[in-house]
């Protein structure tokens, strides 16, 4: 059902736990799931120095998290802005169709906390461009 890269990244996960006193955190959750996804960036000269997560959900959701810190890391915010779902599902070579709103939590999470840092520095939040094939709590293949 997985591929190797996902298993990997939810056995091993990459960048788990928080950054104290970060530049910009993205909390985001799926009701029906119960997946819940909290990201914390740490930005300096528009660059992501750091990037960790805490992540309560399935393996698919983990393994997602994972990898979208991976990806942002060393990224400006307007480049990690561009990271999509389909983009952290590719890198995890793939995720079973039934599973692919964990990489949409995941590219959610990662814009939530651009926005936190933009209003905390007195920017305007940017604005999603990427409809999903799905809103959160209506999600009816949302299972384990």
């Amino acid at each position: 059902m997985y591929s190797e890269t996902v298993m990997d990244h939810f056995k091993n996960p990459r960048n788990v736990g928080e950054i104290e006193n970060p530049d910009g955190v993205g909390e985001v959750g799926n009701p029906v799931c119960g997946d819940i996804m909290k990201i914390f960036l740490k930005i300096e000269n528009n660059i992501i120095t750091d990037a960790k997560f805490k992540t309560f959900g399935c393996g698919a959701a983990i393994a997602s998290s994972s990898m979208a810190t991976e990806l942002v890391r060393g990224k400006t915010l307007e480049d990690a802005w561009q990271l999509s779902n389909k983009a952290v599902a590719e890198a995890l070579d793939g995720l079973p169709p039934i599973k692919m709103h964990c990489s949409v939590l995941a590219e959610e999470g990662i814009h939530k906390a651009i926005n936190d840092y933009r209003a905390k520095h007195g920017l305007v939040p940017w604005e999603e461009t990427s409809p999903h094939s799905h809103e959160h709590g209506e999600d009816p293949v949302c299972q384990e």
